[in-house]
């Protein structure tokens, strides 16, 4: 189904944004935006959970969004959370609420997926260029740095400093010291040494910066006429000067700072100027695209069946060298079982399940035995661009799943759709163990509530003594888990055979 209006919300570590967009053609077009400095990150307690009053604010706020957004398709909304939400303790509880609240799912993503997303938004908010740019994005709780050309990013980092943290833990209670400003520059420049190599001999012609922390910047040095246009490192300099001057935030009587800026900003004053006298930046420019935008260009990629989570599939089936045919063969008949289970099966499952099947082999590049377990790990840890955390856990549990012993994943939830996944995964996998394409039957399956039930024709059952010897293994494997795998035989064969 077209999509004319998509909408994308950043649950940031400063602020929770909302941004509704209409497609014309291959371009979205801002319709509406909401901003709640929620403050998500100094909300976090010592030992990293979010706390009840945060807790309260960020469930208001994703309220009022989701009453923005009563009667968009499920498939027309992103949201993504990041820094605060990957590292919080009770993330997991908290956006069980969340997403209720809000009425659509949330996706925590990595510190690259990050990274790639405010590329993306960056990128389609500037004018065309054959030549590198450098993208610095300082957020409340990380800062993103990606070198790319036109569309694509080249490097992609995130490091783990960002306006709110660096506030909280350098500027404590408010003060404005000029020690205070040397840790905290320190500290950043000591985060990028390990990057700042790489950038240098990759190179870049034009150095933009995005988001809050670079706006907010920018206005201040130009109405307080330290700089006519973006960021520039003398500036900076010259505005540290200030705010050592006023010696607290309180005190801090700036044009262009705004109210709910001001107890942040310090953080971010002092990142930003590490971060371009670490690169040798001596000007950025400051771009209007940052993560909310490029998380409706990638949305957009999707409704169109341009999804990046494919390209990424492809690109790992290539790095690992996975044999195709196998991984089709595996991947058709999986698809069929799954089907025949659950009649109709949504994107996201039938998605999930083709994926699987594709890098389920990936780990083979490692080691054949306890190959599943490599292939699980890689998947797990890896930088997967287009997926979310849960998202590539998911992946990971699958693959792991397929085959060996079902016990390791005995701690997911009876009711859980992926069982289903998992059963066609592992008898497609099963079938396919001669690697040859053999016709081979599509079973009858059955789910029912006590487990499955599988019937195969008697006389290919006959033939292959091997298959209905595994397949008893198999029963055996469900047993251990309390779930009925019933094997039935039947005297013709109730489903075509697939080729």
């Amino acid at each position: 189904m077209k999509q004319d209006t998509l909408a994308a919300l950043d649950l940031g570590s400063n602020s929770f944004h909302l941004q509704i967009g209409r497609v014309v053609d291959d371009q979205v077009y801002l319709l509406d935006s909401l901003r709640d400095p929620v403050r998500l990150g100094a909300g976090l307690t010592r030992d990293r959970r979010i706390d009840q009053a945060t807790k309260s604010r960020a469930l208001e706020a994703l309220a009022r969004f989701g009453e923005r957004l009563r009667g968009f398709p499920r498939s027309a909304v992103r949201a993504v959370g990041t820094s605060a939400l990957r590292v919080a303790k009770n993330a997991e509880s908290f956006l069980s609420e969340a997403e209720a609240t809000l009425g659509f799912p949330i996706e925590v993503i990595f510190g690259r997926e990050e990274a790639r997303l405010i590329y993306l938004g960056v990128a389609h908010s500037l004018a065309p260029s054959p030549e590198r740019r450098l993208v610095i994005d300082i957020g409340g709780g990380s800062t993103e740095l990606i070198i790319g050309t036109g569309l694509e990013p080249e490097l992609m980092e995130s490091t783990p400093m960002g306006c709110v943290s660096y506030s909280l833990r350098f500027f404590a209670e408010g003060r404005l010291e000029k020690s205070c400003f040397k840790r905290a520059e320190l500290a950043a420049a000591n985060e990028l040494q390990r990057i700042v190599d790489a950038y240098r001999r990759t190179g870049w012609r034009h150095a933009v910066a995005s988001s809050g922390t670079a706006k907010s910047l920018a206005a201040i040095l130009r109405e307080s006429e330290l700089c006519e246009q973006g960021i520039s490192a003398a500036a900076l300099d010259k505005l540290r000067a200030l705010f050592i001057k006023a010696g607290e935030v309180d005190k801090l009587d700036l044009p262009g700072l705004r109210e709910d800026r001001a107890a942040i900003i310090s953080g971010g004053l002092a990142i930003m100027s590490a971060t371009l006298a670490e690169f040798g930046i001596e000007h950025l420019e400051v771009s209007d695209g940052a993560l909310r935008q490029g998380v409706l260009y990638d949305l957009l990629g999707r409704v169109r069946h341009r999804d990046m989570r494919e390209a990424t599939v492809r690109q790992f089936m290539r790095r690992y060298q996975v044999d195709t045919a196998q991984a089709e063969r595996v991947a058709r008949l999986a698809q069929n079982i799954h089907a025949s289970l659950n009649g109709e099966s949504s994107e996201a499952d039938t998605a999930m399940l083709r994926w699987a099947a594709s890098l389920h082999e990936i780990g083979i590049s490692i080691a054949h035995a306890g190959y599943h377990k490599h292939s699980a790990y890689i998947v797990a840890q890896a930088d997967m661009p287009g997926f979310s955390q849960k998202e590539q856990a998911r992946l990971s549990r699958l693959v792991l799943a397929h085959r060996g012993k079902l016990t390791k994943i005995e701690d997911l939830p009876e009711q859980s759709a992926d069982w289903a996944l998992i059963f066609a995964l592992r008898l497609a996998a099963l079938f396919n163990l001669s690697r040859r394409d053999l016709a081979l039957p599509i079973p009858a399956c059955k789910a029912s509530k006590s487990g499955f039930q599988l019937t195969l024709q008697r006389a290919w059952l006959e033939e292959h003594p091997m298959t209905e010897g595994a397949l008893e293994n198999e029963t055996e494997e469900w047993r251990a888990l309390g779930v009925r795998l019933e094997l039935r035989s039947s005297a013709k064969e109730e489903r075509p055979a697939l080729a």
